[in-house]
């Protein structure tokens, strides 16, 4: 039994270990990625990196600290450049994905919170598509195509809508560059930004309820693969369901 114990540990360190090993070569590999399309990015965390060291070892040398300060500079220092990296990733993969069918169902799954995403629950055959978001806001539409035609299927979805939960908010969105439309970018944190008019167990409501709603066939894809898509593990952001 004992023997039986030290081999389930030793075979769940080893478990472990290559977990750990995987996620720091998926970070190397994306780190290598990036430098080659983004010249900035190294010049960029490197100063980061110094910049920071300099401005906690001056702070703790004006309080007589500033070896003590250093260690704590040097931690602050790889943190801000990690998050450097982490923006520049970030952003890099968002303008590959910026335009292509699906981008934002693919940006949406991403969404941190209790969110519960229904892809093209609307489209047209010209890979238009309206999405289907509930959470604490309510309910939140996404639309991403043809702005005229999006309009029309974003109308026609809030009926849909409305006549099922009642006065419940609904969000209308169209993802685009155009006025009056929603960067694929910025598309999580204006939802983000939403206010929060409901309770989770209306969430769970609500989803009870829309999901009596029959989804039209669409050939929508769930979302784009582009190139640096595998990022997302750096990012450690999932939709919670």
């Amino acid at each position: 039994m004992v023997k039986q114990d030290k081999a389930a540990k030793k075979a769940a360190a080893k478990q472990r270990r290559q977990a750990l090993w995987g996620r720091v070569q998926q970070i190397f590999e994306a780190f290598r990625m990036q430098r080659r399309e983004d010249r900035l990015l190294l010049p960029l965390m490197l100063a980061t990196f110094v910049g920071v060291v300099l401005v906690v070892f001056l702070v703790g040398l004006v309080f007589d600290y500033q070896w003590a300060a250093l260690p704590v500079g040097i931690a602050f220092g790889l943190l801000g450049a990690v998050l450097v990296f982490g923006r520049r990733v970030q952003a890099n993969v968002y303008r590959k994905a910026d335009g292509q069918p699906g981008a934002a169902g693919w940006a949406l799954e991403n969404l941190r919170g209790k969110w519960r995403l229904s892809q093209a629950v609307a489209g047209t055959s010209q890979l238009d598509a309206v999405h289907r978001v509930i959470g604490r806001p309510g309910i939140v539409l996404v639309g991403e195509g043809s702005p005229h035609r999006v309009r029309s299927l974003l109308q026609q979805e809030k009926k849909r809508v409305s006549r099922l939960v009642g006065d419940t908010p609904i969000y209308e969105f169209a993802v685009g560059t155009e006025e009056g439309q929603v960067p694929l970018r910025k598309l999580q944190s204006r939802l983000m930004k939403l206010p929060r008019n409901i309770s989770s167990a209306e969430v769970d409501s609500l989803e009870n309820r829309l999901s009596a709603i029959a989804s039209r066939n669409t050939s929508m894809p769930k979302g784009p693969a582009p190139q640096g898509a595998k990022t997302r593990s750096v990012q450690r952001s999932m939709r919670k369901r």
